[in-house]
């Protein structure tokens, strides 16, 4: 399978990351960084795994997502042979509202 990020989910990841470096140092960034790759890398193999997201159920596509590290959503759908990311989020932020703006 191949993973392939929207543009939305790029930039919140990055902004995520960025967020971390600032008040955690690199070393923590560089951890977040494999963290996500470990979790892209598990969807890969099993994209099942994440759970049918509750936020994205009026949609005719089946939505999932993953918790990494406690902290973060990473949304994802799966078309074919490819798994979109749409949505990379803090779960302390309001997840309806992130959820409107993942396509």
């Amino acid at each position: 399978m191949k993973v392939r990020w929207t543009e939305r989910a790029r930039r919140q990841r990055d902004e995520v990351a960025n967020y971390i470096r600032r008040l955690f140092g690199v070393k923590r960034k560089n951890q977040f960084k494999q963290e996500v790759r470990d979790t892209t890398n598990l969807l890969k193999c099993t994209p099942g795994i994440g759970k049918l997201d509750p936020l994205f159920g009026d949609r005719p596509q089946a939505y999932r997502s993953v918790i990494i590290n406690g902290l973060n959503k990473l949304v994802y759908r799966v078309e074919d042979d490819t798994i979109y990311i749409v949505g990379f989020w803090d779960t302390r932020m309001d997840d309806e509202d992130q959820a409107r703006k993942a396509k």
